[in-house]
């Protein structure tokens, strides 16, 4: 999907689960892109952001602790915020207005999730 004219974009995975974050990592750097980090909750997800200031952050909506809206609304206010893309087991309508009113990029089901439809939403 990238070419050696373009970079490839680094990207945090944030996801609870561990079989998640291992799977999509696989796929998406099969598919071009970097991944340089894992978090599993809040904390964990603005330490990495923090530490490893990637260009994307793909962003479960249901995390212990805050949401996922909650973790981009923040990370939106951080200098040179990353893109942020939402993933979810449920579907758009599940999260209904509060995803069309989000900062977000885009939002992708997890069952739908491929380096084609990020980039895609990255534009």
């Amino acid at each position: 999907m990238w070419d050696d004219e373009h970079v490839r974009p680094t990207l945090v995975i944030v996801d609870d689960h561990a079989d998640f974050r291992a799977s999509a990592r696989a796929l998406l750097e099969a598919e071009g892109f970097e991944v340089v980090g894992e978090a599993a909750d809040s904390v964990s997800a603005f330490e990495a952001v923090e530490e490893l200031r990637p260009q994307v952050v793909l962003l479960d909506i249901q995390l212990p602790g805050l949401d996922g809206f909650a973790i981009a609304e923040k990370l939106g206010g951080t200098p040179d915020p990353p893109a942020v893309v939402l993933i979810s087991s449920r579907d758009a309508k599940t999260y209904g207005s509060r995803l069309e009113m989000s900062s977000v990029r885009g939002f992708l089901p997890k069952s739908g999730l491929s380096g084609k439809a990020l980039a895609t939403l990255l534009g």
